[in-house]
């Protein structure tokens, strides 16, 4: 693909097939990936590939916790709750998924599936974690940076046909994750990616989101119009 054509045919995918993904594509898109920059090259990020049984757990670890009311354990900071134009937004793309899936307002036990989907990982075949390193907790640069190696991770997935979901759901109950994932005691995990091949049946994956306008994202100085 051309990158142009990545960048706009890219969208978030919550419906996947089966097919396992090959350790070989995976190690493909890492290796792209890892040209994002980093502050001063520091590469503060290390990635946890799962897949098979050990994701099989952490799911249902996951889940099970979840559903019991265990408090959630998630390790890299949380802000506070949108509000605003950012909650507007927030809640426009759900009521574009809900839609898309046929969930009606008042079918609590569809929207209590969907939301158990992402404790599932989307029921993907394929988790990449992303952690960094714990002795940088607080760096200012390490979440950026973290942050530009996932976004060049889903974007590489996809120029090989491969689809991604950024999401917080699947590593809520770290402990399971760790566990399962055998994440070393020296990392602390920020953010996990559902990652495998897009299932074209499955509706909420023809969803596409807004994106502000420039004349709303940027402010131009010094330039003559």
């Amino acid at each position: 693909m051309q990158f142009d054509d990545v960048i706009l045919g890219r969208r978030s995918i919550r419906g996947y097939k089966r097919d396992p993904v090959p350790k070989v594509v995976i190690e493909e898109v890492i290796a792209l990936a890892m040209r994002a920059p980093s502050s001063n090259n520091t590469q503060p990020w290390n990635f946890y590939v799962v897949t098979g049984e050990p994701l099989a757990r952490i799911r249902a670890g996951n889940t099970q916790r979840m559903m019991a009311g265990v408090p959630q354990s998630r390790e890299f900071r949380t802000g506070l709750a949108f509000a605003g134009t950012h909650r507007e937004r927030q809640v426009k793309v759900a009521k574009q998924l809900f839609t898309a899936m046929g969930i009606a307002r008042d079918d609590n036990e569809s929207r209590h599936d969907w939301v158990m989907r992402g404790f599932r990982q989307f029921d993907a075949p394929v988790c990449v974690i992303v952690t960094y390193d714990r002795v940088l907790d607080g760096s200012d640069d390490t979440p950026f940076d973290c942050g530009s190696v996932t976004t060049a991770i889903v974007n590489a997935a996809w120029s090989r046909g491969l689809g991604c979901v950024i999401n917080s759901q699947g590593i809520m109950q770290s402990p399971v994750v760790r566990e399962h994932a055998g994440i070393a005691g020296d990392q602390v995990i920020m953010k996990s990616i559902a990652l495998g091949w897009p299932d074209d049946t499955f509706p909420a994956n023809a969803v596409i989101t807004e994106r502000k306008s420039i004349a709303e994202a940027s402010v131009f100085v010094g330039f003559d119009d």
